[in-house]
């Protein structure tokens, strides 16, 4: 998509940020210059790939950078070559930035951290380590062409959130990512020319996956360093914004913003939430201060992709139209209509397995069926989430929910 708009619309806007913006023909321009000299400065250093990987994976690429719009730029050049990039953020401690590319088998790190440089140049980290504005300047030799993948190769490594224990490393293929788009496109208002704000740093993987799914689909992403941003500032209206992509909390700030602002947020007409649960009170909050906005909640996870959102109402998630669903009780067997349990899917959007050494359970079985163990109940097509495996207790006897607790407390009056 990024090279066809290039060529038919080079000027439409791509990536918008407080203080710069880039079009579809600069970008496009911009990300095979450095995916040229990434691809260059990889063969002078002659780069490992990721350790400990049967077969081979392609190298892999961490960006840490200091701001939202220059991490997309790197993005969007990372991608475009036969490698795995990784995004690590520029504000976490250095010990768990170093920690991430260590045990990512980072094989190149694009950074303008001065800390994590010295850090790695203090442990004798032997990986590249190139900054951003060098790879933009060098020019692209004569023989340059562009690196080609597979659509199942992988090519983006993330992290589970470490809710449930320490993070776990996995893959996504181009495919897997395919059908992420397939359901943006479909369900959560990714159109051709959409101008969508998602902010916050591109180390969430909410806001990376809006880049992904807002070029694939010829739109316009605005990006912000800063979720408060949306709240503190009047981009939204500035820059015609009519999408919106955020975590539940942010939400909850703008409804406040738009209760003092109301002008500043009348362009938005739909708002896609995800990561955490979006209580009914909330909901009425938004549709009290923002009427004209339409808000679909989604449900899913890095490993398992898109799942549903709540367009059955009553609590419920209806599943996505690819998804195959069953919810297990703890020896394995599947469990009748409405009965809790942990729910898992088949799905094109589904990682197979994580990485070696990052988890000790795996996240797929013989049949392809995938868990990362969310509790619910499943009547038909609609999934009632209840919370992870840590939320569900016993008590007399009884298996009980703590998201259902939490929602009846919700409904009552004060």
């Amino acid at each position: 998509m990024l090279r066809r708009i290039a060529a038919e619309d080079p000027d439409r806007p791509a990536i918008v940020g407080r203080d710069a913006r880039m079009t579809y023909g600069e970008l496009h321009t911009d990300s095979r210059r450095i995916s040229a000299a990434l691809a260059h400065a990889f063969m002078d250093a002659r780069a490992t790939a990721t350790s400990g990987a049967h077969p081979p994976l392609p190298p892999v690429v961490a960006i840490c950078l200091s701001t939202a719009f220059d991490t997309a730029r790197a993005v969007v050049a990372v991608e475009a070559g036969a490698r795995i990039l990784t995004v690590v953020d520029a504000h976490w401690p250095v010990a768990l930035q170093m920690q991430l590319i260590v045990t990512t088998g980072a094989a190149a790190v694009i950074t303008d951290v001065p800390t994590i440089r010295a850090a790695l140049h203090s442990a004798g980290w032997s990986g590249l380590v190139v900054g951003l504005d060098d790879l933009a300047r060098t020019p692209s030799p004569a023989s340059a062409h562009a690196d080609t993948a597979a659509d199942d190769a992988p090519f983006l490594m993330l992290t589970s959130s470490g809710t449930t224990g320490p993070p776990k490393a996995f893959l996504k293929t181009r495919r897997q990512y395919a059908a992420n788009i397939d359901v943006s496109r479909d369900h959560l208002g990714a159109r051709d020319r959409v101008a969508t704000f998602a902010p916050g740093p591109m180390s969430y993987s909410l806001t990376l996956y809006t880049l992904f799914e807002v070029l694939a689909t010829g739109g316009r992403m605005h990006v912000a360093d800063r979720l408060d941003e949306l709240w503190l500032s009047s981009r939204v209206h500035d820059e015609h914004i009519t999408r919106l992509v955020a975590v539940p909390a942010a939400v909850t700030a703008l409804t406040d913003a738009a209760r003092r602002h109301p002008a500043r947020y009348d362009g938005i007409d739909l708002i896609v939430t995800g990561g955490a649960g979006f209580p009914a009170s909330a909901r009425t909050a938004v549709a009290d201060a923002l009427p004209h906005a339409r808000t679909i909640s989604y449900f899913g996870t890095g490993e398992l992709g898109f799942i549903g959102d709540d367009r059955a109402g009553h609590d419920s998630i209806r599943l996505y139209p690819q998804v195959e669903a069953r919810v297990r009780g703890d020896d394995g067997s599947e469990l009748a209509p409405g009965a809790l349990g942990s729910l898992w899917v088949r799905s094109p959007s589904c990682s197979a397995a994580y990485l070696a050494g990052t988890a000790s359970a795996p996240l797929t079985d013989g049949d392809g069926w995938a868990s990362v163990h969310d509790q619910g109940r499943l009547r038909g097509r609609d999934f009632t989430f209840v919370g992870r495996a840590g939320d569900v207790v016993t008590t007399g006897g009884h298996t009980v929910a703590l998201d259902e607790v939490e929602r009846a407390f919700d409904r009552m009056p004060g």
